[in-house]
């Protein structure tokens, strides 16, 4: 009777440990509601970026990526951000997907002109600037010092540069080849 207890108080220990756990990343998320003026905005690619990804000016958080769908017709990447009401965009805003430092998260950012027509809510931005893919960039580094390596050391006409003292003669047919005379 005295171990049903004692894993009874245990299981209630644990329930309560996962409660105060489960209240503290919720409060520390910054998962909320999106009340903001919406935007759209047209991306050859959005790696990286995902619902819920912030939309920063001058490195401030002012809203977030609602939604992603992809345009069939165009096969462009249609982004819908949802920007704090208060702020008020030109039209020759420039929406960036940026990341932040060298393997930190993307997100987008919105560089604003100096037009004084503004955007209308539910408007779209006219530039947009794709983001850098790392992966891509360092694969064509990578491949590009292979192939100076491989081409450095071949002649003109694709054979390789002849060993010193002349050439060694082919292996007879029985396999053996003789050695080469000083």
């Amino acid at each position: 009777m005295s171990r049903n207890a004692v894993e009874t108080v245990m299981g209630a220990v644990v329930l309560v440990v996962a409660a105060v756990f489960l209240f503290f990343a919720y409060s520390t998320s910054q998962v909320r509601a999106t009340s903001g003026t919406t935007y759209t905005a047209q991306f050859d690619r959005i790696d990286g970026v995902r619902d819920g990804t912030d939309v920063r000016i001058s490195g401030v958080k002012v809203g977030q990526v609602v939604s992603q769908t992809l345009d069939p017709k165009t096969f462009l990447a249609i982004m819908t951000l949802s920007v704090d009401p208060g702020i008020k965009l030109p039209k020759d805003t420039v929406a960036s997907i940026k990341m932040s430092g060298l393997l930190g998260d993307k997100y987008v950012g919105l560089e604003p002109g100096n037009e004084d027509e503004i955007i209308p809510p539910g408007g779209q931005f006219l530039h947009t600037s794709s983001g850098v893919d790392l992966e891509q960039i360092i694969g064509q580094y990578m491949f590009s010092q292979t192939s100076k390596k491989d081409s450095g050391g071949a002649s003109e006409g694709g054979a390789a540069p002849a060993p010193q003292g002349g050439t060694a003669p082919a292996p007879a047919e029985g396999g053996n080849a003789p050695a080469p005379k000083p």
